[in-house]
């Protein structure tokens, strides 16, 4: 139950980062409301994951999958670079997430 907490989480987070990228744009509700309700959703759901596992280990696997996130988004829905050294960081970010769980 604490990894499904986590991994909702770690989405949750990433609506926050949408939605702080649409509110630095666009400063309506509908925007505020999405950065709000993902951040808060997201820590939330990280904090019942505390029950089951680890603290380290919990926040360590939603910050990795999180900033993966967040960065691949970017890439893919609002333009940011693409470049090599971009993608081969953000798999080492995956690699080290994946690591980190199965040895937890």
């Amino acid at each position: 139950m604490g990894w499904l907490f986590v991994f909702l989480a770690a989405s949750s987070e990433m609506i926050g980062v949408v939605g702080l990228e649409r509110y630095s744009k666009e400063k309506t509700l509908k925007n505020g409301m999405l950065l709000l309700a993902g951040f808060g959703i997201s820590f939330a759901l990280l904090y019942a994951s505390f029950h089951y596992l680890q603290v380290a280990v919990a926040y360590a696997i939603w910050t990795g999958i999180g900033t993966a996130g967040a960065v691949l988004i970017s890439m893919f829905f609002f333009g940011e670079s693409k470049n090599k050294s971009r993608i081969i960081s953000v798999l080492l970010i995956i690699i080290g997430v994946t690591g980190l769980k199965a040895v937890s």
